[in-house]
């Protein structure tokens, strides 16, 4: 009997040790493609999210520039009117290219020859005889006093050197003033917006594979490799790519390869790691596993052979009446005879396999342990006071030993301990609940007629994550200050908010001198000017103030929860008082002291809306700038609008 026992045990627990191994194999794989399907999204969501930068950054600064520089030409094409008997030999045009800052400046007469020039060997050339020099002529023909050109960069044509040019007409002199300039920084932005650059960005694993494909020719227009290398597999290929949106294997030049493709704009975003990568991660996790499970068959095929040697043969009512006891949730009762050897044996070795059931969690916590995942189970009976839970319980929940071991004994209190816990979830998540200022949970609990089963999973990296990225996609990553379109958002929600006699005021601000500070001590330091200034605006109390950065050296606030007009006033003198005293180091020896000029408009009508607060603000803005800077303004409307109203 014993052997037969024996026999079907071996059998039963081998049988039930390969079906773990096996699903704990396939759980894991699938656990592991999705999580790498996570990290390839989150790669290109960020990718995504850098190229979306970029064009922006390199849309506003062409925007700036171009403004800048069309201002430039016509102060030049000022000058020269106005100094009609100055000598134009190239000396004088270098030093009035350099008084303007400009690389380059010349004048084309109505014939379309470079009649002067700051560079010499440009006096004489003919604007007819190149694509490129070619469109200015056109300015010669119109009859408009303000006719302007302003060209992409691109090669010139004299020297194939990449240069940015414009072109005014001046009526006056008959002819075409053109500036150049040496586009240094579009060049570097534009080198930023290369899929070689953003690749550069994104450290990859071994093996691991990021590439960009044209959606519509399936071109291959990057690869974190570069090109120079065969891409003829069906990975590469459009058709396969557009089926791995969700993830999935496509055959390689060696071997598959685990894709995930990602659509953006007219190109799809891809990201490939090796099928044999993938399962590397699996395979050791899997031989522990193994020997685990090995090792618990052993142990529990010599716990058994040993009760069934000993303890076959018990008092069996006796042994019914304390199994009843037992089965009522008493799992301290301890089941006894006297009298027949055999049946003590057997009584005792119930009593020891009810200890074993007890302390079941326990090997369930190893066999989770050993599946790599952070997680812990429990579960509760009603009417039972003992709860079963895994080992890994007290560390995701992060409670002491003792506090554990008093609400493990009595599935009141662990109920109790466990509704509390789940009253408040996090907001917007779905059974998620925040432990404390680092921790997350998942939570998940079922209800049966008997009782409670619940599993615990560690989500504090995924909530993180996410944290991260709404930080991020909200505020600038320069300054910290909310990002142009958040801001109007969340001014728009407070002005609607505002109750009967609440004042507020939108701001728009402009740092003074800083394209000189930029010019004279390079950008690290015109960063760590907008730094500092934004300090100051971090500074001020959130109760009243919203603020953030428009762009470049704009920025602009919301002061609000205000009772009048003069409280307005105070926060504001409050911030150029802080402003006044905040100094920063340009150089080893230079400090300097913040200046900005400010216009502002104040409103105590929820039915204003923030972007004419806004522009009513950079209209005061803009009166400050041309008399003095420095100081902030008031908006006041013009006679004209205010016959509007």
């Amino acid at each position: 009997m014993q052997k037969t026992f024996i026999k079907y045990t071996f059998f039963i627990v081998t049988v039930a040790s390969s079906l773990i191994l096996i699903i704990n194999f396939l759980f894991s794989l699938r656990t592991l493609e999705a999580r790498q399907f996570s990290t390839f999204y989150t790669k290109t969501e960020q990718m995504i999210h850098t190229l979306k930068n970029n064009r922006t950054e390199l849309q506003i600064l062409n925007e700036s520039l171009d403004e800048d520089y069309l201002t430039r030409a016509k102060a030049a094409a000022y000058v020269l009117d106005r100094q009609k008997d100055l000598s134009m030999d190239v000396s004088q045009m270098q030093y009035l290219a350099d008084l303007l800052n400009v690389d380059e400046l010349h004048m084309i007469d109505e014939t379309g020859i470079i009649i002067a020039g700051s560079v010499s060997k440009y006096v004489g050339f003919d604007m007819s005889a190149h694509d490129q020099t070619r469109p200015f002529l056109t300015l010669l023909d119109k009859d408009e006093e303000d006719a302007y050109l302003i060209q992409e960069t691109r090669p010139n044509a004299a020297e194939e050197k990449m240069m940015k040019y414009i072109g005014v007409y001046s009526k006056d002199l008959k002819c075409v003033v053109q500036v150049g300039f040496t586009p240094t920084r579009q060049l570097a932005a534009q080198s930023r917006n290369t899929y070689e650059y953003i690749f550069s960005r994104f450290p990859t694993d071994i093996g691991e594979e990021l590439f960009v494909v044209d959606a519509a020719t399936g071109d291959l227009l990057g690869h974190s490799d570069g090109l120079n290398r065969d891409f003829s597999a069906e990975c590469y290929q459009l058709q396969s790519l557009l089926t791995c949106t969700e993830g999935g294997y496509q055959q390689g030049i060696t071997e598959p390869m685990y894709v995930v493709s990602r659509p953006f704009d007219d190109v799809l975003l891809c990201a490939a790691l090796p099928k044999s990568a993938l399962l590397q991660k699996l395979w050791g996790n899997a031989v522990v596993t193994l020997i685990y499970l090995l090792f618990i068959e052993s142990a529990v095929m010599i716990l058994l052979n040993y009760l069934v040697r000993r303890k076959v043969i018990n008092g069996i009512h006796h042994i019914i009446e304390n199994l009843g006891s037992i089965t009522n949730g008493n799992l301290d009762t301890q089941v006894s005879v006297g009298g027949n050897q055999e049946f003590e044996a057997l009584s005792q070795g119930i009593n020891k396999m009810v200890k074993s059931i007890v302390s079941l969690s326990d090997r369930i916590s190893s066999i989770i342990k050993i599946s790599g995942i952070p997680l812990a189970a429990f579960e509760y009976e009603k009417g039972v006071n003992h709860v079963f839970v895994s080992s890994g319980l007290r560390e995701l929940l992060e409670i002491s030993e003792q506090e554990a071991s008093r609400i493990c004994k009595n599935a009141s209190l662990f109920d109790q301990y466990i509704r509390r816990i789940t009253e408040t979830p996090v907001k917007g998540e779905e059974d998620i609940y925040q432990i404390n200022d680092s921790k997350y949970v998942r939570i998940h609990m079922s209800q049966s007629s008997e009782g409670y089963l619940g599993i615990i999973t560690d989500v504090t990296e995924d909530i993180l994550l996410k944290q991260q990225m709404q930080y991020e996609n909200s505020h600038d990553p320069l300054t910290g200050l909310y990002k142009f379109e958040h801001f109007k958002q969340s001014a728009g929600v407070i002005l609607r908010k505002m109750s009967d006699g609440d004042f507020c005021a939108a701001v728009m601000l402009d740092l003074d001198y800083f394209k000189s500070i930029n010019d004279t001590y390079g950008h690290d330091n015109g960063d760590l000017y907008l730094q500092c200034f934004s300090s100051v605006m971090r500074s001020m109390p959130e109760e009243h103030f919203l603020t953030a950065r428009r762009s470049g050296d704009e920025f602009c606030m919301l002061i609000h929860n205000c009772k009048s007009r003069d409280e307005l006033i105070k926060y504001l003198d409050d911030f150029y008082e802080k402003l006044g005293q905040s100094e920063i180091s340009l150089s080893g020896t230079e400090k300097r002291s913040i200046s900005a000029s400010c216009g502002f408009a104040w409103t105590d009508h929820a039915e204003n809306s923030i972007t004419e607060l806004l522009a009513h603000a950079d209209d005061a803005l803009y009166e400050v700038k041309k008399d003095i800077k420095g100081h902030y303004a008031e908006y006041a409307p013009r006679p004209a609008d205010l016959s509007e109203k």
